[in-house]
């Protein structure tokens, strides 16, 4: 029977024997996450949606919400700051930094007048009214 070695398991095992002190194995094997994707929930009720978005660590001063009729655009500026020490080294990193966006369509447009956002621990909560009048309406037929 072959036993497969999978290629990050071949350099985890050089690396821990090579250099065992230095060498920091992640916790639970996961990959990194995914900087282009804002993580969302989107509820709804019969006047608004309400968005949960998370934005975790980026100053409410870097994120920006747009709204076009029924699309609703987050961008948001990730930002690493690192500060290094005389005789520090460092073996691994996990952060990124850079732009993430998320573009999503709602069912019905949004009045983009009277929609809100507050931002706290992470979490941007979007308060999104429907427009009004833009009910599906049937027409009578002659």
């Amino acid at each position: 029977m072959n036993a497969l070695v999978s290629r990050s398991g071949l350099f985890d095992d050089f690396f821990k024997d090579f250099a065992p002190a230095f060498y920091v194995r992640p916790l639970h094997g996961d990959a990194l996450p995914e900087p282009s994707q804002i993580k969302i929930d989107v509820k709804e009720d019969d006047a608004a949606y309400t968005v949960h978005a998370e934005v975790p660590g980026v100053p409410k001063e870097d994120i920006n919400v747009s709204i076009d009729g029924n699309v609703v655009s987050l961008r948001a500026e990730v930002r690493q700051h690192d500060q290094k020490k005389d005789g520090e080294k460092l073996l691994r990193s996990e952060r990124y930094y850079g732009a993430v966006a998320r573009s999503f369509q709602l069912p019905v447009e949004v009045d983009a007048a009277q929609a809100r956002a507050r931002y706290d621990n992470g979490v941007l909560v979007l308060t999104l009214p429907k427009k009004q009048g833009n009910k599906t309406q049937r027409l009578a037929i002659e």
